[in-house]
């Protein structure tokens, strides 16, 4: 004898799909999600993912924005001496004493690039998004947004809470808790893998 278990799907007034427990789900295809928020969504990402990328390769051969040539990594520059060097705050200690440290340097720059290229291609975004998330709270201790000086001189900080860290930070949150409308065509293929099924930490 076999016993057949059905699924109860309700939907409110707005057409929402909930199941019996009443817990709304999401889409698994952008198809079925608000348009223009599926453009948010994977415009997000993607920017997010392309300014991760960017700092990797600018860093890595000195492209001439942040950094110039003669300071790439791959010329014997170091990615984190100059940055942590200047490092404000509470933390300044601990940031200057292990600024240009070699396992620092490798740590941080396989960072921007999985974190880059989780958010670019839309494959593991949840753990792209949760180390992209951790790497600007240590920035943001880094700068320190609150002081209004550093070193003596005009931090140039203009809020003293919210900058561009905050602002990546809650972006990268949005984009963990909603990949299921925003991780593209390469997400959805890595989404149907069995193990990545089992494992939504994965998606």
């Amino acid at each position: 004898m076999s016993v057949t278990i059905e699924r109860v799907i309700h939907r409110d007034v707005a057409g929402e799909a909930y199941d019996a427990q009443s817990v709304p789900l999401l889409p698994s295809k952008p198809e079925g999600a608000p348009r223009w928020a599926v453009i948010g969504l994977v415009g997000l990402r993607l920017a997010i993912g392309f300014e991760f990328l960017w700092a990797f390769f600018d860093k890595t051969f000195g492209l001439g924005y942040a950094t110039p040539t003669a300071h790439a990594w791959i010329n014997g520059g170091s990615p984190t001496k100059g940055f942590l060097s200047g490092a404000i705050g509470p933390l300044q200690g601990v940031y200057n004493s292990i600024a240009g440290a070699p396992v620092v340097d490798w740590l941080f720059m396989l960072g921007l690039l999985g974190v880059g290229l989780a958010l670019v291609l839309g494959v593991a975004v949840r753990a792209g998004a949760v180390s992209g998330a951790l790497m600007l709270a240590l920035m943001y201790l880094a700068v320190w947004v609150p002081s209004t000086t550093a070193g003596g001189q005009p931090s140039g900080s203009t809020n003293p809470i919210v900058d561009e860290h905050i602002v990546g930070i809650f972006g990268l949150i949005v984009i963990a808790a909603l990949v299921n409308w925003g991780g593209g065509y390469l997400g959805r293929k890595w989404a149907s893998l069995p193990v990545v099924k089992r494992n939504a930490w994965l998606r």
